[in-house]
């Protein structure tokens, strides 16, 4: 079974927010500790706090084209230009492109219409587009993914804050789970030891876990670490999903693992 970490970030600057790991997450580190856990591939979501993680990522994908591929940002307040996504497709290791709408005007701005350059363009290339937006903006999303159809949505982190625990943090859950009705909508099963109330295996996340999986599918639920937002081993975040969720087995633990987030994203 191929093991593929949906989420991480590389970035080799300074002023990483609090709450992720203080220093560089460099791509010898991120190496040493995928080999360490057992995990064979990781999507590289350069590190929006360094203006130069995009550059380290093709870096990564050229050095290690077996290992990293990427989830690349462009900038959204310039002159619209959906020329930028096909010149940002041809980078080196380019998947997709993914962005953090983490913020209440976030909504006004999608609503408005001021991203829909990039919708198109994403659509018309077919690629996928990986967000992180506040949960009161799912009517937004449906809206994107109904009107454009080829784009291959993914949710990031169940949309759960990292400074929220259970039940608070899925007070949204059901409203995201209506969305798997919607095929090109994907969710990413991503740090979610951020919001258990208990230590390892974090049982106080698994009901969410079946939920998700019960409404999106082993092709639509991804799982991921988001590694530098934890003090604890890679190791853990990936043994919680093989060792301890009875309910995930054999090609559905393959597929929820790694193999459908290669397939939503077109990395062979």
């Amino acid at each position: 079974m191929k093991i593929i970490d949906a989420q991480i970030h590389l970035w080799n600057g300074q002023n990483t927010p609090p709450h992720h790991l203080r220093t560089p997450y460099t791509i010898d580190r991120a190496l040493r500790e995928m080999d360490e856990a057992g995990v064979d591939r990781a999507i590289n979501c350069p590190a929006i706090w360094d203006p130069t993680a995009n550059d380290y990522a093709i870096e990564a994908a050229l050095q290690h084209p077996d290992r990293f591929a990427t989830m690349g940002w462009l900038p959204l307040d310039g002159t619209p230009d959906e020329s930028l996504v096909d010149e940002w497709m041809e980078k080196p290791g380019m998947l997709g492109l993914r962005f953090l709408l983490y913020a209440p005007n976030a909504g006004n701005l999608i609503s408005s219409g001021a991203f829909d350059w990039v919708w198109a363009g994403a659509d018309r290339l077919e690629i996928p587009v990986a967000l992180m937006v506040m949960p009161q903006h799912l009517s937004l999303i449906r809206g994107i993914a109904q009107r454009y159809p080829a784009i291959r949505l993914m949710l990031d982190h169940l949309l759960v804050s990292p400074f929220e625990k259970v039940p608070a943090a899925v007070a949204h859950l059901d409203d995201l789970l209506e969305l798997a009705s919607l095929p090109n909508v994907a969710v990413k099963a991503s740090g979610v030891a951020s919001m258990a109330t208990d230590d390892y295996p974090y049982t106080s996340t698994h009901d969410v876990l079946r939920r998700t999986f019960d409404a999106y599918g082993p092709h639509r639920m991804f799982w991921g670490s988001d590694i530098t937002r934890f003090d604890r081993p890679w190791a853990e975040h990936r043994t919680m999903f093989t060792d301890h969720l009875p309910w995930l087995s054999g090609s559905d633990l393959e597929l929820v693992m790694g193999r459908g987030v290669a397939e939503w994203t077109g990395w062979s």
